[in-house]
C-alpha cells in the first residue's frame, strides 16, 4: 500500500500551524480527531516537540496512518486509536486539547453532536477544542466557493455539509465550552477555539 495524499493538508498546514503553535504552547498533549492520511499529525507532531500528538480515527484509516508515522519516526506522533465519535465509549486518554481538521462538514449532524459532546466529557477545566474548516455564520455563505463546496458535498452524501457556526457553538456551551477565539483562515476557512469552562 502507498502512503495515503492529501494535497489539501499540504496547502493548508503552514496556515493551521501559525494559528495552533499558540494555541497549543502550553499544552502537552492534543487528541486530533479524524487523523486521515496521517499528513497533518506528522507535520505537526515535528513541528512542535513539546507535544504528544494522540492520532485516531476509523480503523479503516489506520494503515495510511500508519504509513506516515512509521515513515516519520516522531517520539511524540502516536499511533492512532480506534475511534468513532459515535460511540458511547471513548479511549481513556488524558488530552490538554482536541484537534480536528475538516471534518465537521463531512460527518452526518448526528455525529458532529456526539463528537462535541463527547470532546466536553474527556477534557478537564481549561482544555481546548480546536477546528478547522469551512463554517457559515447566520445561515449564510461565507464565499460562493464555500456555497459550490455545500452543494457538492451534499451530492456526495445528504447529511454532510458546511455547518453553521451558531449551531455547533451552541453544543459547545451545551458541553461546557466557551469560545475563546475564531481565526479567518486562508480559502475561506476558519479555526475556532473553545476552551473548557466547567
Amino acid at each position: 500500500m502507498d502512503k495515503p495524499y492529501s494535497a489539501a493538508c499540504d496547502n493548508n498546514r503552514e496556515p493551521i500551524l501559525s494559528v495552533i503553535k499558540d494555541l497549543f504552547a502550553d499544552c502537552r498533549s492534543v487528541l486530533e480527531l479524524g487523523s486521515g492520511t496521517g499528513q497533518h499529525a506528522v507535520f505537526f507532531a515535528g513541528k512542535q516537540p513539546h507535544l504528544s500528538w494522540q492520532t485516531s480515527d476509523l480503523l479503516e484509516n489506520h494503515e495510511g496512518i500508519k504509513l506516515w508515522l512509521n515513515e516519520a519516526r516522531l517520539d511524540n506522533a502516536l499511533a492512532p486509536l480506534v475511534l468513532d465519535v459515535t460511540q458511547s465509549e471513548w479511549p481513556i486518554v488524558e488530552v490538554d486539547a482536541v484537534f480536528s481538521a475538516n471534518a465537521v462538514h463531512i460527518m452526518g449532524w448526528e455525529a458532529v453532536k456526539a463528537m462535541i459532546a463527547g470532546v466536553g466529557k474527556l477534557i478537564s477545566e481549561g482544555g481546548l477544542l480546536v477546528l478547522y474548516g469551512p463554517f457559515n455564520y447566520n445561515n449564510n455563505y461565507s464565499s460562493e466557493s464555500n456555497a459550490s463546496f455545500d452543494v457538492w458535498l451534499k451530492e456526495r452524501n445528504p447529511e454532510s455539509g458546511i455547518r453553521d457556526f451558531e449551531e455547533v457553538d451552541r453544543l459547545a456551551k451545551a458541553a461546557g465550552m466557551y469560545l475563546q477565539d475564531d481565526y479567518a483562515m486562508p480559502a475561506n476557512n476558519r479555526i475556532l477555539c473553545w476552551k473548557k469552562i466547567k
